[in-house]
């Protein structure tokens, strides 16, 4: 029920985690318990499926910025962890399914946020480090509110965009670029050409071969 709700016990906030608490029960109980599957197939309708979609992109967006904020009181000058509290607290559904799948059997090796992140996991540490450097340098000399605004369109674009249009990782053409140019991608490309160049055998000339039988014939 934490993890869906997206809250740690935290000193102050019994109130605000006992409120959200009882609507995450009423949400459960409306989704699993509603007459003839109701809410479960207004859900899955795709236009409800959309705006719901969206709304937890925003909700998402508070979590990381919750999660920098509280964790930047208790730790002012651990930056670190204030980054790994914003994701955790942000796409920490992603990190728990390496417990969730091994508890039902198909637990894959590889198929977790630490080898294979996916874009939730990265647009939250993009945006726990944009919340980072915007409360601790004079970079970002943007309010507040706007900063957490561009960071809430970002979110909600990228999401529009990958239900209505497949695209799924914005952040797969920088990567690629990053390894290619950083970690040897061209080069290695390079020296593979070079080595393929020199090791192909001479073509051979028409009628050089097949001279002395020319010859005999002659």
């Amino acid at each position: 029920m934490f993890r869906r709700c997206g809250l740690f016990p935290e000193n102050g906030l019994s109130s605000i985690g006992m409120s959200l608490q009882s609507e995450c029960r009423g949400y459960r109980y409306l989704i699993f318990y509603s007459p003839f599957d109701i809410v479960y197939t207004l859900c899955k309708w795709f236009p409800v499926k959309l705006i719901l979609s969206l709304l937890k992109e925003v909700q998402r967006v508070h979590k990381v910025h919750a999660g920098v904020h509280h964790t930047a009181k208790m730790y002012p000058h651990a930056y670190l962890v204030q980054v790994i509290i914003g994701v955790v607290k942000g796409a920490g559904a992603g990190f728990s399914k390496i417990a969730e799948r091994f508890i039902r059997g198909t637990w894959i090796p590889t198929g977790h946020e630490f080898l294979q992140p996916t874009f939730p996991t990265k647009a939250c540490a993009a945006a726990a480090l944009l919340f980072v450097a915007e409360a601790n340098t004079t970079y970002i000399t943007a309010p507040h509110s706007f900063v957490y605004l561009g960071v809430v369109i970002f979110f909600v674009y990228f999401k529009f965009s990958s239900m209505m249009f497949s695209i799924h990782d914005p952040f797969m053409p920088l990567e690629n670029l990053f390894c290619a140019t950083f970690m040897g991608g061209v080069w290695d490309a390079i020296s593979r050409a070079l080595m393929s160049a020199r090791e192909k055998p001479a073509t051979k000339v028409p009628g050089v071969a097949n001279g002395d039988t020319d010859k005999k014939k002659l």
